[in-house]
């Protein structure tokens, strides 16, 4: 388990993470979502103890990383995957990482086995693709078989193949147990791999909650109704409290509502007999509530070209 406590990170006079709090379960893929420049980074590096806090602190199984004298065997992490050695190879790379952390050399295969590159085990890192490096990165983070993992940005330079083998080792890893907390931008990913999201904008805590209740939060929740008695269906509607507008070109008769739940809306359609031929619900995608709820948390906004 992850828990930050009132972690607070300054550079000078400049506030990266700002009395931040969250845990992080075990048996669950917890997205990390931010703006660019949200403290994301600088998080994980606090939790990694590559950087020291300002105040507030930053655990994993109840005692801070640098506590754990062999790390590789309580987490798993990978921030950059282009910090490595590239005149060393895949192999000998995780075997100078396993003989410092006491763990058996036979992970070494097993892991390069794992994510794909046992054919690639005796190439220098330095002629790897990004994708490569990324599954060098992960074969690194589950070298000691830890119940914590931590990703940034994994999905970097991956195909499609290798992304959708990335997501359902996430899952997996999940279902096993750990604890796993991953960093992306991209939102369809974490729509499809995540099952909570903390979220941050300047360093502070906007949500933690499930994805689904996230998404929920986005202004894009409602009803489009379709009917034949558009402008009756809206006076009913809007008499019981809806906010309606028109869906669509005109004369299309579909109606976004919003305000009153489906079940709601045909109850009251059946009441006035007006006959419905659409009634779909309607919720924001995770990208929708992510750009909505963290407008006012963006430092780095580019201008519109004219």
């Amino acid at each position: 388990m992850i828990e930050v406590n009132e972690l607070t990170k300054r550079y000078g006079a400049k506030t990266a993470v700002d009395h931040l709090s969250f845990t992080v379960r075990p048996g669950h893929v917890t997205g990390f979502l931010g703006p660019n420049g949200a403290g994301k980074t600088t998080t994980l590096r606090l939790l990694l103890g590559l950087d020291a806090p300002t105040g507030g602190s930053a655990t994993v199984s109840g005692v801070a990383f640098r506590s754990h004298a062999r790390g590789l065997r309580h987490v798993g992490a990978l921030l950059d995957a282009g910090r490595v050695h590239g005149g060393r190879t895949a192999a000998a790379h995780l075997s100078a990482l396993a003989r410092s952390n006491g763990i058996s050399p036979r992970r070494v295969d097993a892991v390069l086995s794992e994510v794909g590159l046992a054919e690639a085990a005796n190439r220098r890192i330095g002629g790897f693709s990004l994708g490569m490096k990324q599954r060098l990165g992960i074969a690194t983070a589950l070298l000691g078989d830890p119940p914590v993992l931590m990703f940034d940005e994994p999905v970097n330079g991956m195909d499609p193949e290798g992304v959708l083998w990335m997501r359902r080792l996430f899952r997996r890893l999940a279902a096993e147990g750990r604890t796993v907390f991953l960093s992306s931008h991209l939102m369809s990913e974490m729509e499809n791999t995540a099952d909570r999201l903390v979220v941050i904008g300047r360093g502070r805590l906007i949500a933690d909650e499930s994805v689904g209740d996230f998404a929920a939060r986005g202004a894009g929740l409602g009803v489009v109704v379709g009917t034949r008695q558009a402008a009756e269906l809206a006076a009913v509607l809007t008499a019981a409290g809806a906010s309606v507008d028109p869906e669509g070109a005109r004369g299309t008769e579909r109606l976004a509502v919003t305000g009153l739940p489906a079940e709601r809306i045909a109850a009251l359609a059946f009441e006035h007999r007006i006959l419905l031929t659409e009634l779909t619900t309607r919720t924001a995608s995770l990208e929708e509530a992510f750009m909505e709820l963290t407008a006012e948390s963006v430092e780095y906004q580019a201008g519109q070209l004219r």
